[in-house]
């Protein structure tokens, strides 16, 4: 399945159905008066959050969403059925902006969450309803009200634990397959991933979710290469796992080229808790390696981690430190949670 992360669509609410002017009308019935019903509710929109998507492909196909009009009253006070809602399913993890792509409206983050985007229009008072004592034969009922249209961005950004950061060719793709049941495309040149891959790694009977992005190079932020659009799906992660190359030349340059990067996308990505480690470790000598690891452990300012995805060196060590630091934040999330107890208590008093 194609990978989509963005999408622009046009949403329309049904409009309210019209009231009914009517008299009733019988045999040995005299004066009937007024029985013209309501008209129905015009439908919502919604969007739902589920977990078997986890792209936004299907609205590459159908951009146009429309609820059904409320029906109209009709005599005998009966009143128009209210219009069907229209649901738009979206991966969890899904933000939807106004059509600026600035103003967030919702933030779909669990399955099963729902949103109203678009409220139908109320249904108009048929004639029966403006009856009154001074008033006893009205000849008017009110139009439905039109519906909301709007145009609207759905923007994915993937929910995983721990996302992998680094120059193309760093081996993020190759460590992704290797812990992991996942299948990206792994090729000696760069930019083999062309989008984010998601797998699950496991380690000592514990398992998180790992995000793979395709690779930053100098000037990502202003558009070089594939950009920095992709990193919007390692901004919900709890850790990064940061990958050098031991085939780099210059190990410092090439941290600092990505840091770099982080820093100018924002939204606090480049504070985030971050593990760096040498990948390839099998390709150079231990000379080299010792010499590689103590540069870019004076420019990380932290240990250094080896990593070889081919002979599997490494990777149950960088997979504990990972799992390390994303339980940390679990347990402060939940320690930031109040207590409803507490609330509840509070609200009282």
């Amino acid at each position: 399945m194609k990978f989509l992360d963005q999408a622009k669509v046009y949403i329309k609410s049904g409009a309210g159905g019209a009231g009914s002017i009517s008299f009733h009308r019988e045999k040995y019935i005299e004066y009937g008066g007024p029985d013209g019903g309501n008209g129905g509710r015009g439908g919502d929109v919604w969007v739902e959050g589920v977990t078997n998507l986890n792209t936004l492909i299907d609205y590459r196909y159908q951009q146009h969403f429309k609820a059904k009009t409320g029906v109209h009253g009709m005599g005998r006070n009966r009143h128009g059925a209210n219009g069907a809602d229209v649901t738009l399913k979206i991966p969890v993890g899904t933000e939807v902006y106004e059509e600026d792509n600035e103003t967030l409206i919702c933030d779909i983050t669990e399955e099963g969450q729902r949103f109203r985007i678009a409220k139908g229009g109320n249904g108009g008072f048929g004639n029966a309803h403006f009856k009154t004592s001074t008033n006893q034969a009205p000849r008017r009922a009110n139009p439905g009200i039109e519906g909301d249209e709007r145009t609207i961005w759905l923007r994915l950004k993937l929910i995983a634990d721990a996302g992998i950061v680094g120059l193309p060719n760093a081996g993020k793709s190759t460590f992704l397959a290797t812990v992991s049941a996942a299948k990206p495309k792994i090729a000696d040149y760069p930019f083999t991933t062309l989008h984010p891959n998601l797998g699950v790694a496991r380690i000592d009977a514990r398992e998180f979710v790992i995000a793979d992005i395709p690779g930053l190079i100098e000037g990502a932020h202003e558009g070089v290469g594939i950009g920095d659009r992709f990193l919007g799906h390692v901004e919900r992660t709890r850790v990064l796992l940061h990958l050098v190359s031991c085939n780099e030349e210059d190990v410092a340059t090439t941290y600092r080229t990505v840091r770099k990067e982080l820093e100018a996308y924002g939204n606090e990505l480049g504070e985030k808790e971050e593990i760096v480690a040498l990948s390839q470790t099998d390709i150079v000598d231990a000379e080299t390696l010792a010499e590689k690891t103590a540069e870019l452990k004076k420019e990380c300012g932290a240990d250094v981690l080896h990593l070889s995805s081919a002979t599997h060196t490494g990777t149950d060590t960088v997979l504990r430190a990972m799992m390390d630091h994303i339980e940390d934040a679990r347990s402060a999330e939940e320690d930031d949670v109040p207590d409803p107890r507490w609330q509840r208590t509070s609200l009282e008093q």
